[in-house]
């Protein structure tokens, strides 16, 4: 049960900066298209984010589920809407990918 609810989660992650990233699209929701992607991108990202706290508990998932989404959008940005990142942005994302590996191998909540 452990491992389908980390892919839940990745699926609920990915979905997420999907729809973030047509949310920047739809400009304002005055563009259609963009605007049915946000639509469905939440309500699947959050309907897989339900399946994942069967399992994992809401804490841990959540740190992982921002993390690793502010990371990913992050990069969208950059990469997509040509977004520049400065060094202190780098390095506040190392620290938070730092930190979600922190807490999947070393913490107690989460049972491996």
């Amino acid at each position: 049960m452990r491992r389908v609810s980390y892919l839940y989660l990745g699926v609920a992650i990915v979905a997420e900066v999907v729809a973030t990233s047509a949310l920047k699209a739809s400009e304002g929701f005055s563009r259609l298209g963009p605007s049915l992607i946000v639509l469905f991108g939440y309500g699947l990202a959050f309907f897989f984010l339900s399946l994942t706290l069967r399992a994992i508990p809401v804490g841990i998932a959540y740190a992982i589920w921002s993390g690793i989404g502010i990371v990913l959008i992050s990069a969208v940005g950059w990469i997509w809407f040509k977004q520049a990142l400065d060094m202190p942005a780098i390095i506040g994302m190392g620290l938070i990918i730092a930190g979600v590996v922190v807490v999947n191998m070393f913490s107690k909540s989460v049972s491996h």
